[in-house]
């Protein structure tokens, strides 16, 4: 740290910001504060030693900070407008001329409004706990990723610049689609931002904050992301060129520190097909680098590159290599597990498969029988290897409902606190089962959201947790890579997404409320919708989606999902 006064009002210095979540490189924050008061007395400290009327400290890698004294009368107030900056103190006093107002609360003011151009987006009606839960969700989701556009210390470009990604593992499953849906201005900046990091440091990051990359926690998700813009007609963005940085993922090693950046153990992937024991997070990787292929294949189909899009459509089927029949529990068999290098399956009998993992394990933030339900790219297969739709039907009701294995474990094995069982709920929508995904999706809104400290299921994971509500509670979910919105169960009887194009999505839900959860009818845009899914094309240019709900199951839906890619 560094600090010096440069006047009765005026402070200006940095701290250099060293490890952090992603083990990063050192970054600087730069600031200059300014006092609407002269100070009496000033002074400067370092570590433990303060040394009054001393102006300035420079940098011996020790905590450092600068102070004013002030006397004061009766309630007599002092402000500071504090400006910051990762380029220089110039520029951190540049960055605090925008704030011309001293009165906090005409600050205050203007920031809501700011808030308000997002929050307003989205008008609902409902219940005023509704409304509280809804909006905090919706103001979370927009926390991250970071607009540092004209902020970028590590190079000079005219592309926008986004940092603090925590990362596309958790976000590319809801919080970038909602983002494609309310804001795809924002959306297109921040993949252009993506792209800019690739061409200047050699990959689109998994995850990214203090201008470095890192870490990864499971597949190279930014590829999804890339995909997902394609299919749902995102204008703007190089797609050749992320192919490019796509297929840099699949076939290039990041080399020792397999956690920064790309796909950690390609070299087993691309040769045996899986990723063995002998790398950590086998499972994990494995299953979402084969969803991560499958997104390549679907640019590389948009851009006519047939051989490309071929290849990895063949590797986006390796989930199905660790992929053990043998394997029960619980009365079903069939479930992802550890393969040696060899190709001979772990054999340790007390292995089990509820067993959870983090970094060095075979599975991330998951377990077996949750991973093994991961193939948002190919359901219609996975339906195949658990035996049909009875029988995955049946697998689907286990893991929801089975007796808790102990305090991890929300509704059965079902843990939305973490994100790869985001899309599980909306599962049984592929076997013509959308009264089961209401019947789950309505429930863990009631139980595990609500206006107190405690209102999200876990960490929010930069507005993971908190997308997956906003989604669910107008009545749809993104399988993302894909132009496809399953459907659940809308909560609000009427809800009006204004799109950033102008145009109104209107959203109407008859009857609906906490015991009319079961939807009975839909019209997509003044037509009869059958299949419990809908393309997000279907909707980009606004419309009406009009539900009629009733406190039964019923008929609707039950010819499944169409559309799938």
């Amino acid at each position: 740290s560094e600090v010096r006064i440069i006047s009765d009002k005026e402070i200006e210095g940095y701290t250099r910001v060293r490890g952090g979540w992603n083990i990063g490189e050192p970054y600087t924050v730069y600031f200059y504060a300014v006092f609407d008061t002269p100070s009496d007395d000033c002074g400067t400290w370092k570590s433990h030693r303060v040394e009054p009327g001393k102006r300035e400290q420079y940098d011996t890698s020790e905590p450092t900070g600068a102070y004013f004294s002030y006397r004061t009368s009766d309630k007599q107030k002092v402000t500071v407008k504090v400006g910051i900056s990762y380029l220089s103190t110039g520029k951190a006093r540049m960055n605090l001329s925008e704030m011309n107002s001293w009165n906090f609360d005409e600050v205050r003011a203007a920031c809501v409004s700011r808030w308000n151009e997002i929050l307003n987006k989205i008008e609902v009606k409902g219940s005023d706990e509704q409304k509280k839960i809804f909006y905090t969700a919706l103001y979370h989701s927009y926390l991250q990723p970071v607009d540092k556009t004209g902020e970028n210390s590590k190079w000079i470009s005219d592309e926008p610049y986004y940092d603090d990604y925590y990362c596309i593992w958790d976000t590319f499953r809801a919080t970038h689609p909602l983002f494609t849906l309310l804001t795809p201005s924002k959306q297109v900046d921040m993949l252009r931002s993506l792209l800019d990091i690739y061409r200047h440091e050699g990959y689109a990051p998994d995850a990214r904050s203090g201008d470095d990359n890192g870490r990864v926690q499971g597949g190279s998700n930014v590829d999804i992301l890339f995909a997902d813009a394609y299919v749902k007609g995102l204008k703007g963005i190089d797609y050749e060129l992320a192919l490019e940085a796509m297929i840099k993922n699949a076939e290039v090693s990041p080399g020792d520190d397999e956690r920064k950046e790309g796909r950690g153990g390609i070299s087993d992937y691309n040769e045996k097909g899986f990723v063995s024991t002998k790398l950590e997070r086998a499972g994990t990787r494995t299953m979402e680098y084969a969803n991560c292929d499958y997104a390549i294949a679907t640019l590389a189909r948009g851009l006519k590159e047939k051989e490309i899009a071929q290849k990895y459509m063949e590797r986006s089927r390796n989930w199905q290599n660790l992929w053990n029949p043998d394997v029960e529990s619980l009365g079903f068999k069939g479930f992802v597990w550890p393969r040696y290098s060899d190709g001979s399956w772990w054999s340790e009998n007390d292995y089990s498969v509820f067993q959870g993992g983090t970094w060095p394990d075979f599975v991330y933030e998951t377990f077996s029988w949750e991973l093994s339900f991961y193939v948002p790219h190919d359901v219609n297969a996975l339906i195949e290897k658990c035996g049909g739709k009875e029988q995955f039907t049946r697998r689907l009701d286990t893991y929801f409902s089975h007796e808790k294995w102990d305090q991890r474990w929300y509704m059965g094995l079902f843990q939305i606190s973490n994100e790869p069982g985001f899309l599980t709920p909306t599962l049984y929508n592929y076997v013509g089962r959308p009264d089961k995904t209401a019947e789950v999706v309505r429930k863990t809104l009631k139980e595990r959201y609500n206006a107190t400290k405690e209102g999200i299921p876990g960490n929010d994971d930069s507005g993971s947790m908190s997308s997956w509500y906003v989604f669910h509670a107008l009545g749809f979910y993104p399988n993302t890579g894909q132009d496809l919105y399953l459907i659940s169960s809308p909560t609000f009887e009427e809800a009006v997404i204004h799109l950033e194009n102008g145009r109104d999505l209107s959203i109407k839900a008859k009857k609906a409320s906490d015991k009319n959860i079961y939807v009975q009818s839909v019209k997509l845009n003044g037509e009869p919708l059958d299949a419990c899914s809908f393309k997000h094309t279907d909707i980009a240019n606004g419309g009406t989606l009009e539900f009629v709900m009733g406190s039964k199951p019923s008929k609707w839906g039950t010819v499944g999902v169409e559309n799938q890619l």
